[in-house]
């Protein structure tokens, strides 16, 4: 009689009870998988934001060390005269400009080359190889929206820098938004306020002239705004990450500045 009462007390799940594990079961694991996506698609949102900023940085970084190298080697620096061909072994300016380049130098503004969002630096990238003076280009190009960087040697004779350095463009920073459309800027605004103040384009070169009166930007430096003049550029890259931000579903954008200071400037 014990035994068998022992044994009726022993007994499984029931169905029902059965049902309702395998649900609680399937809800923790279907919560468990949305969290791990969501992590996922933050961790590639982060990285995309990070990669952009590096690719930015490095960007940038190179700029400002070109600024600072330009207008070197100036003619002075050769005792006896610099090798054939003089005019491509040294720097007339630290910044070459079109159209009327090495005679006619243009004002800021109103030239194709310096702009706002284009530049060529004159200088020996390499001086300890004597192989003569290079043109350095950086452009942004839309609506692709890709600063290209460009680089050749010097052509004496009168050659135009622009022409010259039109044909050896590379990518160099990916989805700089600077000179953004009139919709892209209302769209950025709503995230970010403070950026593409009046809701216009924001230069990626901003330039300061030398003047007997001291530093002044270019655009109000009356005669004296002239490439030749320039002593000083500001950049400005504004980069937007390729991806939205997977919570919000807003643009990543980051804005970076530097400024590089001309080595030899006002060499007229």
């Amino acid at each position: 009689m014990k035994r068998a009462d022992h044994q009726r007390k022993e007994h499984g799940f029931s169905l029902i009870e059965m049902m309702i594990a395998a649900v609680i079961f399937m809800l923790l694991c279907g919560a468990a998988f949305g969290l791990l996506s969501v992590a996922q698609q933050r961790y590639q949102t982060e990285s995309q934001v990070l990669n952009s900023f590096q690719e930015a940085r490095f960007g940038l970084d190179e700029i400002v060390r070109d600024v600072n190298g330009s207008g070197y080697p100036p003619l002075n620096q050769f005792s006896i005269g610099p090798p054939p061909p003089p005019e491509a072994s040294y720097a007339i300016t630290p910044v070459a400009w079109s159209t009327g380049y090495p005679n006619s130098p243009c004002q800021i503004g109103t030239c194709t080359t310096p702009g706002d969002f284009d530049l060529i630096i004159e200088r020996d990238v390499d001086p300890w190889r004597h192989d003569g003076v290079e043109w350095t280009r950086y452009q942004l190009q839309t609506p692709a929206n890709i600063l290209s960087r460009s680089q050749t040697y010097k052509v004496g004779g009168g050659a135009d820098p622009d022409g010259t350095t039109q044909i050896s463009f590379v990518p160099y920073v990916q989805n700089v938004m600077n000179n953004a459309s009139p919709v892209q800027i209302a769209q950025f605004q709503a995230s970010y306020p403070n950026m593409f103040p009046g809701g216009n384009p924001v230069p990626v070169f901003s330039y300061t002239c030398y003047t007997p009166y001291g530093p002044q930007p270019c655009a109000s430096a009356g005669s004296y705004n002239s490439p030749m003049n320039v002593t000083d550029i500001e950049i400005t890259l504004i980069v937007m990450a390729p991806t939205k931000d997977a919570q919000t579903g807003q643009p990543r954008i980051i804005e970076l500045h530097g400024r590089g200071h001309s080595l030899n400037p006002v060499q007229h």
